[in-house]
């Protein structure tokens, strides 16, 4: 399983998530999502612990914790959702259409 950790600060690294939570256990990998065009980070990152009992340990300590000047939102990641293809592009034009009506 693995650990969700959003608010943080445009400044955080790998390093410095890998020192918070190895207070509560053994670090397994920390993921630090970049922003394609500006490569800073997005502001969330992934951290995956070496048992459920540690990850918990440490979403209970830090949840809602004052870190880097930024409160901290941590809990359990949840599976990423596939993108279904049909939806690619449908940014609400089309029911301008639908709406255009003339009288």
């Amino acid at each position: 399983m693995s650990i969700y950790v959003g608010n943080l600060s445009y400044q955080v690294t790998e390093e410095n998530l890998k020192g918070a939570f190895a207070e509560y256990g053994t670090v397994s990998r920390v993921q630090l999502p970049t922003d394609r065009e500006t490569d800073r980070p997005r502001g969330f990152a992934f951290v995956e612990m070496e048992t459920d009992t540690q990850e918990q340990a440490a979403i209970d300590a830090l949840d809602g914790a004052e870190w880097m000047g930024r409160d901290l939102k941590v809990n359990k990641a949840k599976p990423r959702e596939e993108r279904s293809s049909s939806s690619r592009g449908s940014w609400g034009g089309g029911n301008a259409r639908r709406n255009n009506n003339r009288y």
